[in-house]
């Protein structure tokens, strides 16, 4: 019997399972996936929005600005990569001049702080590579961009350590209301809890149709994206999107925190839920309008291309609050874009929630900070030295094109809430994420997988589940 179960394993509920660890209560969070992060999470641009786009006095404004606020101390406390880089919005002519005044006003109403408006010299000493066709834009220099992988997985892990249960591959199939509380029947079996947070993503909506009357639909919203390599990386050093339009904020050009240059994403509603397959089309619409803000990009530099979904409400604004009609049950969904921006925000709204629905009281000692893994590339030339000497495994490199060692994925497997899979060990050090996107050391992070989890070969999978990557039964593939 849990106080609290949390569904969804993403920055929304691994953000609600940190804030709530807080409290003297016991909880756990399934995943129907094989580790965090799996869905939303994983795909997105890892803005960190300043907070000019959404309405004024919808909750998305106010958690998006208060989460932006929260960031760079959390990235502090939890150790993970963070950098406020500002943003621009570019307004190419006169005639649009109004909107982009318009966009201003609303981020003023926000609370966004330091926003100004900058005329095309202004705009274009900041960032030369810009179209010519530069007019005006908008500079919010407390935009910023995270990694969406550490992120969540620092919020997992810290909840981890201050005693939240994780359940993977556990799937909701339905829910029972108990006198007090709920009877969750899951693909792992029955489990019980007096309240829920629905997290549930993409199938939030399916989750709250299970014990409300009042029925919800969110549609998945597919958005393709392209990254290209690091020398493409300084091309511009700030987030530069376009005008938004109904759709969304546009296709934009980013940094990211690890060195490359990210383009996207377009916004194409879609029934299948699981669709993140990447077109043609949408490809070329990627390269298309990111050339329309700035010139010359090195599209020849793509080094790989990939399509996230996200979860779109009609209302659109984030949806967390106790549902009307289903006492202890809370919603914590509808959390597209700017959901990461928001996701310390989020957390702290979901625990205020329940704090007071609960009468939780506060721990004694909650661990606050969180150390990341060791990245020996930040240490000077003596201490890498010393560190290989006394764990040769740092020595050994397996992923050429980011340099990762295999003591790096010694580490991120035998961390808590460890990698499990080809793609968890992706996440947590980058290793296959370069130019080479794992041609040469996914071998390698196989064996290491097979030897850490005492299995052969043909049981790795790419991402859990039924993708195994080799058949047959010869242990020594390799």
């Amino acid at each position: 019997m849990y106080d609290i179960i949390i569904i969804g394993a993403g920055v929304s509920g691994a953000a609600a399972a940190r804030e709530l660890s807080r409290y003297q209560a016991k909880i756990c969070v399934l995943e129907k996936e094989e580790d965090v992060c799996c869905g939303t999470s994983k795909a997105n641009s890892a803005i960190v929005h300043a907070g000019y786009d959404a309405a004024a006095g919808s909750l998305k404004a106010k958690l998006n600005v208060r989460g932006n606020e929260l960031m760079g101390r959390l990235s502090e406390e939890l150790d993970f990569p963070f950098q406020r880089i500002g943003s621009l919005v570019l307004c190419f002519q006169e005639a649009d001049l109004p909107k982009l005044q318009a966009l201003y006003q609303r981020g003023i109403e926000n609370g966004v702080p330091k926003l100004r408006i900058l005329d095309r010299e202004e705009t274009l000493r900041l960032e030369p590579n810009l179209s010519e066709d530069t007019f005006a834009s908008l500079y919010a220099p407390t935009a910023g961009i995270v990694c969406p992988f550490e992120l969540n997985l620092a919020l997992a892990e810290n909840a981890y350590a201050n005693g939240t249960k994780f359940q993977f591959h556990t799937e909701v199939q339905s829910i029972e209301r108990l006198e007090k509380g709920y009877l969750l029947h899951t693909s792992r079996g029955e489990l019980r809890t007096r309240y829920v947070v629905n997290a549930a993503g993409l199938y939030g909506d399916e989750i709250h149709n299970m014990v409300s009357q009042k029925k919800l639909k969110l549609t998945a919203r597919r958005g393709e994206y392209c990254l290209l390599d690091k020398t493409a990386g300084t091309h511009v050093r700030r987030t530069i999107f376009p005008l938004p339009d109904k759709m969304g904020k546009g296709i934009l050009v980013t940094p990211t925190v690890h060195g490359n240059l990210l383009l996207g994403p377009t916004a194409v509603n879609t029934e299948d839920k699981e669709g993140v397959n990447t077109t043609l089309e949408g490809l070329a619409l990627v390269s298309e309008r990111a050339a329309r803000s700035v010139k010359n990009l090195p599209v020849r530099q793509v080094i790989t291309s990939f399509a996230g979904l996200r979860a779109h409400e009609e209302g659109d604004d984030f949806i967390i609050e106790e549902v009307s009609d289903a006492k202890g049950f809370f919603d914590c969904i509808g959390i597209e874009s700017p959901g990461i921006a928001s996701c310390p925000a989020i957390g702290e709204r979901v625990a205020a929630l329940l704090q007071k629905e609960m009468d939780l009281k506060k721990k004694d000692h909650f661990i606050s900070a969180r150390k990341g893994r060791l990245n020996p590339n930040a240490l000077s030339f003596a201490e890498r030295n010393a560190l290989i000497r006394k764990q040769p495994a740092y020595g050994n490199i397996i992923c050429r094109c980011e340099m990762i060692s295999e003591g790096e994925i010694l580490e991120a497997v035998r961390r808590p809430l460890g990698a499990k899979s080809l793609d968890g060990v992706k996440r947590r050090t980058r290793s296959g994420m370069g130019r080479c996107q794992g041609g040469f050391c996914s071998p390698k992070v196989m064996e290491i997988l097979a030897r850490e989890q005492q299995t052969g070969l043909q049981e790795i999978t790419k991402s859990g589940g039924s993708s195994k990557l080799l058949a047959g039964t010869n242990k020594d593939a390799f």
